[in-house]
């Protein structure tokens, strides 16, 4: 789509150890913030890939202390990643729209998660939140992918959709409001 990825400054949600940033990081991306709501991957983090981040949160983006959001609104992301964190419950579709809401209009997001995730039975939410974001013109999903993600202990495949889209609009109030009540 023509962006280089040297322009893009990311918000990783669901850094986990890192191994996501590190992969924007060996392209070139232009700055890396990590976030997740366990204090454990930042540790694993700072240990195994001390260079990849410029700034790293332990917190939970449902309840974000007043700095903190200050701090993530300064540092003008304007793309936001989320792989393999989404849709068992660890990062609630309240926190994924609160961090779409911090990277800027026009911006970038990158997601994967459970196929399953993304159909009408869906109970984590995030089908829902999707096709609204979608319907409702906040994003603009240009790629959608299904791929095998792994084998599970069974042996039996595991189906993910890698989706990227385009946020087209600033989220409001009352988005936010309803997944709170959710």
């Amino acid at each position: 789509y023509g962006d280089r990825p040297d322009e893009f400054r990311v918000l990783d949600l669901g850094a986990g150890n890192g191994m996501v940033g590190d992969e924007l990081h060996a392209l070139g991306v232009e700055s890396i913030i990590g976030i997740d709501v366990i204090p454990q991957a930042k540790e694993a983090t700072t240990r195994d890939r001390p260079e990849v981040y410029d700034d790293y949160l332990v917190t939970d983006l449902t309840d974000l202390p007043e700095p903190q959001e200050e701090s993530l609104r300064r540092a003008d992301a304007n793309c936001l990643t989320t792989v393999a964190a989404l849709g068992f419950g660890d990062i609630p579709p309240l926190a994924f729209a609160k961090a779409l809401d911090l990277i800027a209009t026009p911006g970038w997001l990158a997601f994967n998660l459970k196929e399953n995730f993304l159909r009408e039975q869906d109970v984590s939410g995030f089908s829902r939140l999707i096709r609204r974001l979608n319907r409702d013109g906040y994003i603009q999903t240009l790629c959608y992918r299904r791929y095998q993600h792994r084998v599970s202990i069974s042996g039996d495949p595991l189906y993910y959709v890698a989706v990227v889209a385009r946020k087209l609009r600033d989220l409001d109030d009352s988005l936010l409001e309803s997944l709170e009540e959710t």
